[in-house]
């Protein structure tokens, strides 16, 4: 499913999208205002990601957070949109034990999401 920025007349397609807005209902190849995205990271995907994708996603006002995801080692980075239109993260890691999804009320082990991920 692609995610489309409007204002910018672009689209991607992150791993994955999360939608609560009645308004992506109607529409069924894209959506438009989802409030959460999640990105697994590869080495060459990682830059891009991070830079230019994430502030594309900003300037969607519904979102809420963007969740990246690292596969070379456990750590999972969430970057939230606060009351005050800043994006503040929050890393996780084994150490953490678990990690939040605020967006969606979702709180998992950081060791269950890598469940069978074998490290170089």
């Amino acid at each position: 499913m692609k995610a489309r920025i409007e204002k910018l007349n672009r689209y991607y397609y992150p791993d994955v999208m999360v939608t609560c807005d009645e308004r992506d209902r109607e529409n069924t190849t894209d959506k438009k205002f989802p409030c959460l995205i999640i990105e697994v990271l590869s080495d060459s995907t990682e830059a891009f990601d991070r830079g230019d994708k994430f502030a594309d996603y900003q300037i969607l006002e519904t979102l809420h957070s963007y969740v990246l995801i690292k596969v070379k080692r456990q750590r999972v980075e969430c970057f939230r949109r606060n009351s005050e239109g800043l994006w503040v993260l929050q890393s996780y890691t084994p150490q953490e034990k678990s990690f939040q999804l605020q967006t969606i009320n979702f709180e998992a082990q950081v060791s269950a999401l890598y469940e069978d991920v074998v490290f170089r």
